[in-house]
């Protein structure tokens, strides 16, 4: 896998060995930052970051700064070696929970939360709180979802801004309201 765009383009990024994460296509990592446009100086939270390969595409692209988290060991492993080499002042790789990370860091807001759950644990409810506790207001959340579901969840005090299918995965933009 290698990074689209920006001054990182066509550094290679590192899979995790394994099922346990589903790393984004190109295709719609290319469409999700064309939806998203011009990033520059904006936060991101990557709450199931797997690689960090959005981290790194937000990073490459402008970005001010992103967390990535995983829990899974071997993901983290290689989240943390794609860290080092690619954007070692700009991306902090942090090895937990999601549920727990956001518990412990109820303060912290950004502009641009990336949710891409694995898809055999998307739990709604944990992404409701995630979005509402940490998008800034006039924010996004972006949640990737396996494209065999009908209806995309709602999210309170969000409104679907975009919603883009591509087979096998759809990518849903929810703005924070003001």
């Amino acid at each position: 896998m290698r990074i689209i765009a920006g001054h990182l383009r066509g550094r290679e990024v590192k899979s995790p060995k394994g099922f346990r994460t589903h790393p984004m296509s190109d295709k719609v990592r290319g469409a999700l930052f064309n939806v998203l446009g011009d990033v520059e100086g904006l936060t991101f939270l990557d709450a199931f970051a797997g690689s960090g390969a959005l981290s790194f595409e937000a990073i490459s692209r402008g970005a001010k700064s992103a967390v990535a988290i995983d829990k899974d060991s071997s993901a983290h492993k290689v989240l943390e070696q794609n860290t080092k080499e690619l954007c070692p002042k700009t991306v902090k790789a942090v090895k937990a929970n999601t549920a727990g990370w956001s518990i412990h860091n109820m303060e912290k807001r950004f502009d641009i939360l990336l949710l891409d759950p694995p898809y055999d644990e998307l739990q709604p409810n944990l992404l409701q709180k995630l979005a509402n506790r940490h998008v800034n207001p006039g924010g996004l959340a972006v949640l990737s979802f396996p494209g065999r579901l009908e209806e995309a969840p709602g999210f309170a005090s969000f409104k679907i801004a975009v919603q883009k299918d591509y087979g096998d995965a759809q990518l849903i933009f929810y703005r924070k309201n003001q």
